[in-house]
Parts: C-alpha cells; structure tokens; sequence
C-alpha cells in the first residue's frame, strides 16, 4: 500500500516509478542520508536513459570502442595527445580530427568509437556517411525545408563525417556541405574519415577558393591523423593464400 501511495506521488512529481521501486532497497542511519540515496539512483538512472536516447539518436550503426583496438601505425600532427583524442576532450575546445588514411585502416572504428566516448561525457554527436548527408541536404532543399533540417545540428557537439569524398556529389551538393561545416567553425567539432589528401579535395568541392577556405577553417582549430597502416579487414581475411 505503501509502495503504491509512493508511486502515484512519482506520476503527480513526473519521476520515474523507479525512484518507488528503489525506495524499499536502501538502508542509511538518517532520513538525509536515505533520501540522498534515494536521489542519487534516480540520477543515475535518468544519467543512463538519456545516454541511451543520445547513443540512438547518434545512428552509428554499429557500436565501436577502443577496447583491443590498436594505435599501432597512427601518426598525430599537432599538440594534441592519444588520451586528449581517446576521451573526446578535444570537444570541449571546439577542434576537429581528419582521419587519413588507407580504405579498412580503423579511421571510422575510431571516429565512432571517439563519439561513443563523447556521449559518456554528455556530449550530443551525430554519425553520418558523407555521401547521405549531401543527400539529405540537397532533398531538404529541393523540398524547401533545408532550414528546417539544418536545426538538427545547433545542439550537437559533435558531426561526424565518415568516407569524406569516396563518392562524388554534385555542385550544389558540395556548395551545401560547404555551408554545413563552415557554420561549425568554433561552434562545434567535426571528425572527418578521408582517404583523400588535402591536394585532393578540389575534387569533391569543383572549386578552389571554396575548398581552400573549407581547409583552412578545418585545420585552424584542428589536427591531422594519419594512418599508416594496411586495411585491418585484409591482414585478416580468411581468404588470403
């Protein structure tokens, strides 16, 4: 009965019936240190559902972390740590990561795995296939609802670009993609997963000063990791001789 009369005061306060579940289950040697308790798991729990909702929200597909993985063949340019990249504190200051390097070399298990760290930090992230934002920006246009769409990302900390230039897009889709990331210049941080080199990009924007001041408002606040290693998948196929 008890139990009962503590729920329906959780539905009238909008708690969570787990603070009544977690109600029965605490012992302390006073109410202060009961209810602190009591408050504490509720944290928690709260802390742990929205982690959730971030993690889906984040569409990464496949979960990756760094447990196993290898830095073996990793080069970082700049004043930046391995721990600074690995706990996402990068964040905080607004600074990007290009991920170079060979197609199956671990550059999007660690962009995803930087943004699983980030949401345990309480950052918002968002992962996407370059080519499918392009896509989505230039359907958001044609349907006149790009600033509609564009509202997604105010409240991110970080965008994730994976396979930057593996397939072409347009002008008007590379003019687009230019506008997104140059709007996160010092207002969040982007990852980018390339195998393209700098020199190279004019191939995805078709126009040089556009793609030139692309790079230089990625690589002020940003660094360069560069992997120097064969694809992973290959070393491990079960169909090499």
């Amino acid at each position: 009965m008890l139990l009962e009369e503590i729920t329906n005061c959780c539905k009238v306060l909008k708690i969570s019936r787990n603070l009544a579940e977690n109600s029965q289950e605490h012992k302390a040697d006073s109410n202060e240190e009961y209810l602190l308790k009591l408050l504490q798991k509720e944290v928690e729990y709260r802390t742990e559902i929205r982690r959730n909702r971030m993690m889906n929200k984040a569409n990464f597909g496949a979960i990756k972390t760094f447990i196993d993985y290898s830095f073996d063949g990793i080069q970082i340019t700049g004043n930046i740590t391995m721990d600074e990249i690995k706990e996402a504190r990068f964040i905080d200051n607004k600074n990007n990561l290009v991920l170079y390097g060979k197609v199956g070399s671990g550059k999007t298990h660690m962009a995803i795995a930087i943004g699983v760290e980030a949401i345990k930090r309480g950052k918002n992230v968002m992962f996407f296939r370059t080519a499918t934002i392009v896509n989505q920006l230039v359907e958001a246009k044609k349907k006149g609802d790009l600033k509609t769409y564009l509202k997604q990302f105010n409240k991110l900390n970080l965008i994730i670009l994976d396979e930057f230039g593996f397939t072409g897009f347009d002008k008007e889709g590379g003019q687009l993609l230019f506008n997104l990331i140059s709007d996160c210049y010092e207002k969040r941080s982007i990852i980018i997963t390339t195998n393209l080199e700098f020199s190279k990009w004019i191939n995805i924007f078709y126009d040089e000063p556009m793609t030139n001041a692309l790079i230089d408002r990625i690589v002020h606040h940003g660094f360069l990791l560069i992997f120097n290693r064969d694809s992973y998948r290959l070393r491990n196929s079960s169909m090499k001789n």
